[in-house]
């Protein structure tokens, strides 16, 4: 059966290599690409797609989708990415189903078992605070002396997808050697810090392989909302508060809500609490077997933030949140308010793709750390050289001046944002504890 699978840089390829390449009865024509800038326009390497596509496999972007389905032949599109309206798929679904082909939404199968326990960090959003998450078990996990090694959701953005089969990082000169994008040092940056170690990539079978070798166990580290690429045995997914409701509206983040094990109502004490209830309700509508557990996140800053009352701050946001995730501030925005600071409005000062970005999107009063590119990173300096105010503040999870410096040589202060458990809601640590406990270790 002739196939193309729509996809956005990442679970696509693991569909492919999990379900499809060795497929007798599937032949894959065709990848599309979207959601991510400058993913299209490349080819699937043969190195990767095996011996039935000596050639490999082109890529296309998803808006050519009728043409390629016409041109090739196509009989099925299969699906693969996330953090999309639902209406979104239905409506790439009736594209492809008047085209002349089936449509798939592949499941549970793709994930692929480990012989070590497997942790699963999830959310059913972009930006709910699985980063914060991670850190959180991080920590909790090397203070039980518990060898933990991360697997995160694939972002292999480089044209090079063969280079990017296998990625081991665990210092500041493998993100360097790997070409990594701000994206990428995003998710990478809080283990190499901690001096642990993180494997991402796109031939994820390898990879879980090299990670069981080093490791007590698997932390599943995931992307956007997507369903996770290793199958967990303890499996948190955060909601997030600040947009109730969403995990009935976005895909597949109903499927993250039934498959959790322990559901975290992110960044509650920034939220109405009509808000954080309506969550707890949703979640024991869809999950009655679910643990519920509302957490907070503590903003810091480093610097003085006393010091900020009334200055003139720019907030550099996370790109994806802020972004296809829809949130119009961050952890730098709600750090500035708090500290009586006034933000500026960097919107008319955005150049090139970041331009684009905002009309495509609709950001709110910040600037999103796009870095996709190096061209990227350079209008992210230009944007910000172009923004009349006294200070840069960093809601994103890296160093953002170790990547792109000030061109002003402004103060770029960065926020930090953290896991806080609250008291009266069950201990995530005793959770963690239970679940090391029943693993006899």
């Amino acid at each position: 059966m002739k196939t193309v699978i729509c996809g956005a840089a990442g679970r696509d390829f693991h569909d492919f290599l999990v379900l499809y390449r060795d497929d007798p009865h599937t032949e894959v024509v065709a990848f599309t690409a979207a959601q991510i800038p400058f993913i299209t326009d490349r080819r699937f390497p043969a190195a990767l797609a095996g011996p039935r596509y000596p050639d490999g496999i082109p890529i296309f972007d998803e808006s050519a989708l009728e043409r390629v389905i016409a041109e090739l032949g196509v009989e099925q599109v299969v699906f693969a990415y996330s953090d999309v309206p639902e209406s979104h798929v239905m409506a790439l679904s009736a594209r492809a189903n008047a085209a002349g082909a089936d449509f798939v939404l592949p499941g549970a199968r793709a994930m692929l078992p480990s012989a070590k326990p497997v942790i699963g960090v999830g959310a059913v959003r972009t930006g709910c605070g699985k980063s914060q998450t991670v850190r959180y078990l991080l920590d909790r996990l090397d203070r039980r002396g518990v060898r933990a090694v991360g697997i995160r959701h694939p972002m292999p953005y480089d044209p090079d997808l063969a280079s990017q089969a296998v990625q081991r990082l665990a210092t500041a000169e493998d993100l360097v050697a790997a070409r990594c994008t701000v994206e990428e040092r995003e998710e990478y940056e809080p283990y190499v810090e901690r001096g642990r170690v993180v494997y991402a990539g796109v031939d994820y079978a390898r990879i879980l392989a090299l990670a069981e070798a080093e490791a007590d166990v698997i932390l599943w580290d995931g992307g956007n909302n997507d369903l996770p690429l290793v199958r967990p045995d303890l499996y948190f997914v955060l909601l997030d508060p600040h947009r109730p409701g969403d995990a009935e509206r976005y895909y597949p983040s109903r499927a993250q809500v039934h498959l959790a094990d322990v559901l975290l109502i992110a960044k509650s004490r920034t939220a109405r609490p009509e808000d954080v209830a309506s969550e707890r309700a949703l979640a024991a509508r869809l999950n009655p077997r679910a643990t519920v557990v509302a957490v907070a996140s503590r903003l810091s800053l480093d610097g003085d933030e006393a010091a900020l009352r009334g200055r003139r701050v720019v907030c550099v946001e996370d790109g994806p949140t802020t972004t296809h995730g829809g949130m119009r501030y961050g952890a730098a925005t709600l750090l500035a308010r708090r500290a009586g600071a006034e933000i500026v409005d960097p919107r008319e000062a955005f150049v090139g793709t970041l331009r684009e970005t905002a009309a495509k999107y609709g950001v709110g009063p910040l600037v999103p750390a796009m870095g996709y590119s190096e061209a990227q990173r350079a209008e992210l300096a230009e944007t910000l050289a172009r923004v009349d105010a006294d200070v840069v503040l960093a809601g994103t999870p890296i160093d953002l001046a170790s990547v792109v410096p000030d061109p002003r040589g402004r103060p770029v202060l960065r926020v930090r944002y953290d896991l806080e458990e609250i008291p009266g809601e069950p201990s995530l640590d005793a959770l963690l504890g239970d679940f090391l406990g029943d693993q006899r270790m």
